[in-house]
């Protein structure tokens, strides 16, 4: 259960799913380990809300990202690890002991391979860890913010009864007693030891490919301020799945805290705004984001109403799922929670009147409530107009179109106002739509 977000708004923003086509999620899916990609799942679906745990895992991205290092292990030689020591149990008795036993005498009688895949399954998971522990040992120290885990590991590997793992660095094949002796020892004795380290690799997997991901793309790392500064500053935002994606600045606060939007068909609104829900959510996260610069106070929730669709199986039209999506939205904010809300096209599913009157009289009411942060946007100006003159914590805002004779051209860059562009006609003349209809008579 994803509590700061809900589904349509991952929907809207396709931030879950690392299979889907230009997912967020996907973007980030650059780790190696199955346990690694567990815990980006995780972390996706439970952005923090504390600024300091927020200030914290970014703090490691970004170590890492100076770093330049790379995961340590391939997909398959961990995955022989993993599967090695999850078969364990933390049990204390050795009845494993003489399951070796009997495995290595049907080698001796029968050509049973079990023994001999047991003595390489524990041959590789002592390489492993061995190189694990030179790979974290190597890592600068100094002021890092991933000294709490590295004290973790150093710790573990400390252990009174993991002293002699060091000393058989490079071992090919071991004793039958050697063998009894350190897989009772990795499997059951340290059983509950070998499962944090385990999460230790996987996490370390996640950060060194997140920071990865952040560094090739050019990412930044936003900086979260407590609830109480009511404040969101983000320079050259743009869309992290849209390639050579043109930068824009946003800046709200309690005083200026809706951005009202205009703007023509195909002047790029919609790409605005997811790219700020996106970067807003992975904020959150203490993931990169795409933008050169993001401060923000940290929210109790993200809610959009974007590609908002019908439901014929409970008869409902576009127009009553636009009304029952503002209403669950509404709920939210009535019950003092400290959102941003994204809104794309209010009530396109309804006449012109009633979309006007219906788009002033929400915006205006939803507005009052400073400490939520709203992004707004129509085709119908008039609305604007009307807000101007009854409300002075607006930002009016709007995505420009030049026309270069009869063909439009989109600067995808942010201008102050309220823009009259009005194309659609001319893109639809461009086509020769009416010409195609006529000529069909």
């Amino acid at each position: 259960m994803n509590a700061f977000a809900d589904q349509q708004t991952l929907d809207d923003l396709n931030i879950p799913g690392r299979h889907k086509n230009n997912s967020i999620a996907r973007l980030f899916d650059a780790v190696v380990t199955a346990g690694g990609r567990k815990v980006m799942d995780e972390l996706f679906s439970r952005p923090l809300v504390s600024a300091v745990d927020i200030n914290k895992r970014s703090n490691i991205f970004k170590y890492f990202g100076k770093l330049g290092i790379s995961f340590p292990f391939s997909d398959k030689e961990f995955s022989i690890m993993e599967n090695y020591l999850a078969s364990g149990n933390g049990s204390k008795q050795l009845a494993g002991g003489w399951n070796i036993i009997w495995s290595k005498v049907l080698e001796l009688a029968a050509q049973d391979t079990e023994y001999a895949q047991l003595n390489k399954e524990v041959c590789h998971t002592i390489a492993l860890l061995n190189r694990f522990h030179e790979f974290a040992a190597a890592l600068p120290q100094e002021e890092s913010p991933y000294q709490v885990q590295l004290t973790q590991i150093i710790n573990t590997f400390s252990h009174p009864r993991l002293r002699w793992l060091k000393q058989k660095k490079g071992v090919k094949e071991l004793s039958l007693a050697k063998l009894i002796k350190y897989d009772y020892l990795l499997r059951n004795c340290l059983h509950e030891q070998m499962k944090v380290l385990n999460s230790l690799i996987f996490h370390l997997d996640v950060y060194i490919a997140v920071s990865a991901v952040g560094q090739k793309k050019g990412f930044s790392y936003a900086n979260a301020l407590s609830k109480e500064e009511h404040t969101l500053e983000i320079a050259n935002l743009f869309h992290p799945a849209v390639a050579n994606a043109v930068g824009n600045t946003l800046s709200l606060s309690q005083r200026n805290n809706v951005i009202f939007l205009t703007g023509a068909n195909m002047a790029g609104k919609s790409t605005l705004m997811k790219s700020l829900g996106i970067s807003i959510y992975l904020a959150h996260m203490g993931f990169p984001v795409a933008a050169s610069m993001m401060e923000f106070s940290i929210k109790d929730g993200l809610y959009t109403s974007i590609n908002v669709p019908d439901n014929l199986d409970m008869g409902y039209s576009h127009f009553y799922a636009e009304v029952l999506r503002v209403k669950t939205i509404a709920e939210q904010v009535a019950a003092d929670k400290n959102l941003v809300v994204i809104f794309d096209e209010l009530f396109k599913g309804t006449n012109v009147k009633d979309a006007y009157d219906a788009t002033l009289s929400i915006t205006e009411a939803f507005s009052e409530n400073r400490n939520c942060f709203f992004v707004i946007s129509t085709h119908i100006t008039e609305v604007g107009d009307s807000l101007m003159e009854r409300c002075d914590n607006f930002l009016f805002v709007y995505l420009p179109t030049i026309m270069e004779g009869v063909k439009p051209r989109y600067t995808y860059k942010l201008s102050e106002g309220i823009t009259e562009d009005r194309h659609g006609m001319t893109i639809i003349e461009n086509e020769g739509i009416i010409a195609i209809i006529n000529a069909s008579g």
